[in-house]
């Protein structure tokens, strides 16, 4: 049975305000009459309640799990039921609600047993005028105690949270005053500094002693701070270690109790090593941008070049060839070929820079390609520099072109006399490495996995970083001008990136100089050199060859050297030409002399067009572009006969009748 009732105007407000709500009261009464006198009594105390009667054990269970209380009246006995029994099932259900036991007949041992077990008061039913205040007072006592407990709670939450964090391992805390001294501190920072508690306990840790001398000024700083606003600001300093090491860190500081403050110290060391690891990729990267694109600029140019010197070659050796011993421009055109055969050095190795040398790979030793320069390495350092080699017994093998690893050899020890003019000592090393995955993070480039490692170590007298930043760069040198190219170590880069490998240098002004070149270890067999091939006995022919090129003068002074050997030529200065000629020609086409890359169509793409008509007409490409063009024209996949510019009257007409004849390597285009 449930009585609820409410006056118009509420003379407790009071408690209302207390509460935020009016007061709740949850009655435990079998009689209507005492309930009704209850409710009279606590309105004539001045409050206005809602109440709720109960009068059952599940009723009562009921109404405390349906709503919240601010107080329990109970009658101490009832036919099934009494408070006892009243105030122990609301303590079972968690409910601490000030409990209030009203009764006619409660002597003096039942109403101690009552407040023992937790009742807040107990008021005689002829004595009902008490009724009100108990009520009043019980509610405030309750609302104390909740206040009381909810900031227990929170005090007990925070020393949780704060007992948490110092026990984490992520920071240092530290109770200190402001004349540096240390008074306590969380594990963590002593495990920072390098100090055990019991020096911390001894006074041997402290702040001023701690702080390296040119930043004193910050901790100067935070003082000021601390007195005028009780915080300082998080700032970056660095503090010594018990082994007088530095370990740079972020602090923040706040009082607690003049002059007592608190700090909260962070170790940045893991944060700067990635920063410094940051700030060396992005070096890398930026280097690497600038090399990419010197190199396609380089590969641009020597392409053009070779071109133009395959012109000018081929007619200087034509005009040679045509001029008699003593003639008096025969000296002229000598010099016109040397200076051309020299400018055809150059654009190599600019090839060879932007990794656009066509190569030839094989499985190598490196210690025998070393065992086999050695006599040659002897005469170019000379006899005031001591040459030591340490080969690594089962060295691995790689895949690369011997003739560039030679090159890539001599040119390091080439640069490594020339720092070492006054004689001393080059050391050369081959060792098998497994570089791992931080290796390559601190190394753009570098693919992680075993590597044989070659390293020419010169004791001359360093490089400086300035330098070091473009050592590879083409035509940058550090010699007097007309004494080096400055193709020399960027031919040495170009071909150990083409080959999948790295390079890198470590040097300290006069010490030396270390450089390091990592190739990817292969599996299988060494190859043996290729068995030489016979030259051609005779460069003339009376084939019919038909020559595709868009370079005009490259197609004219080609047709000039063919007829001039005997062959008939059909050129035609585009895919689409050719395809015409080819349908137009009665006769048998022997050979397709064409360029790689030309408009429309390249030379590999026209030869497939042929094939079909012509299935035994044979293929040579000629090129002076790059390796990925060759690549991506289908000329290595495909195995096709290949020359490249600039070539001569010579190289020509011997590569034309290497594949006229059948000693080159030739594949029939499907």
């Amino acid at each position: 049975m449930t009585l609820s009732t409410r006056t118009e105007e509420r003379p407790g407000p009071a408690v209302d305000a207390l509460l935020g709500h009016p007061l709740r009261v949850l009655h435990v009464e079998d009689s209507d009459d005492d309930a009704a006198l209850v409710l009279r009594e606590l309105r004539r105390g001045g409050l206005d309640p809602i109440c709720e009667r109960v009068d059952t054990r599940d009723a009562f269970k009921n109404a405390l799990k349906a709503q919240s209380w601010d107080v329990i009246i109970s009658d101490y006995a009832l036919p099934h039921y009494n408070g006892l029994d009243a105030l122990a099932d609301a303590r079972q259900e968690g409910k601490d609600i000030p409990f209030i036991l009203v009764s006619g007949t409660i002597g003096e041992e039942t109403a101690v047993e009552a407040m023992r077990a937790g009742a807040q008061d107990y008021v005689l039913k002829d004595r009902l005028s008490r009724l009100a205040p108990a009520v009043l007072r019980v509610v405030r006592e309750s609302k104390g105690r909740e206040s009381q407990r909810v900031a227990e709670d929170a005090l007990r939450e925070s020393e949780t949270r704060f007992r948490k964090l110092a026990e984490s391992g992520i920071i240092g805390i530290t109770i200190a005053d402001l004349h540096g001294n240390i008074l306590d501190a969380n594990d963590t920072y002593l495990t920072m500094v390098g100090y055990s508690r019991e020096e911390l306990v001894h006074g041997a840790v402290r702040w001023a002693d701690m702080t390296p001398p040119e930043l004193a000024y910050l901790a100067a700083e935070s003082v000021k701070q601390l007195h005028t606003s009780g915080a300082a600001p998080p700032w970056e300093t660095e503090t010594f270690r018990k082994d007088g090491t530095r370990v740079p860190v972020l602090v923040g500081v706040a009082m607690l109790d003049d002059p007592r403050c608190i700090a909260f110290t962070a170790d940045l060391t893991k944060l700067k090593r990635s920063e410094t690891a940051l700030r060396q990729s992005e070096a890398q990267l930026r280097h690497a941008h600038k090399m990419e694109a010197v190199g396609r600029l380089a590969g641009g140019v020597a392409h053009d070049f070779n071109n133009l010197l395959s012109v000018v070659l081929s007619y200087a050796e034509m005009l040679l060839a045509d001029m008699k011993p003593g003639e008096p421009m025969r000296e002229d055109v000598e010099e016109i070929r040397k200076a051309g055969t020299r400018a055809a050095d150059l654009t190599r190795q600019l090839l060879m820079f932007s990794r656009q040398q066509v190569l030839a790979p094989k499985v190598l030793d490196l210690n025998e390609v070393l065992a086999s320069m050695d006599k040659m390495l002897q005469r170019i350092l000379g006899a005031d520099v001591d040459l030591v080699s340490l080969p690594t017994q089962l060295l691995g093998s790689v895949r690369a072109d011997p003739s560039s690893v030679e090159q890539v050899i001599m040119n390091l020890v080439v640069n490594a006399r020339d720092a070492m003019p006054t004689g001393g000592k080059l050391t050369m090393e081959t060792s098998n490495v497994v570089l791992d995955e931080a290796y390559a993070r601190g190394h753009l480039g570098v693919k992680p996995g075993p590597h044989v490692m070659l390293a020419v170590t010169d004791t001359g007298t360093g490089i400086d970083k300035a330098t070091l930043g473009r050592i590879f760069e083409p035509f940058y040198t550090t010699k007097a001008l007309g004494k080096g190219t400055g193709l020399g170590l960027s031919t040495v880069f170009g071909i150990v990136q083409q080959s999948g490998g790295s390079v890198w240098v470590y040097s300290e002004l006069g010490v030396g100089t270390t450089f390091k070149v990592y190739l990817p270890r292969v599996d299988g067999a060494v190859e043996t050199a290729a068995r030489p091939v016979e030259p051609p006995t005779t460069l003339r022919g009376l084939e019919t060859i038909l020559l595709v090129e868009d370079d005009d003068q490259v197609r004219v002074v080609a047709r000039g050297i063919l007829r001039k050997n005997g062959y008939h030529v059909i050129d035609a200065r585009h895919a689409g030409e050719a395809l015409l000629y080819s349908e137009e020609h009665v006769g048998t086409i022997h050979l397709l002399l064409t360029d790689v890359v030309m408009p429309q169509m390249g030379g590999p793409a026209l030869a497939k067009r042929l094939a079909s008509a012509r299935p035994d007409m044979k293929v040579l490409c000629m090129s002076g572009y790059t390796d990925d063009s060759i690549v991506r024209h289908g000329v290595l996949e495909a195995h096709i006969a290949y020359l490249q510019k600039p070539f001569t009257p010579h190289a020509l007409m011997t590569r034309v009748r290497e594949v006229l004849d059948g000693s080159s390597p030739q594949r029939r285009l499907q």
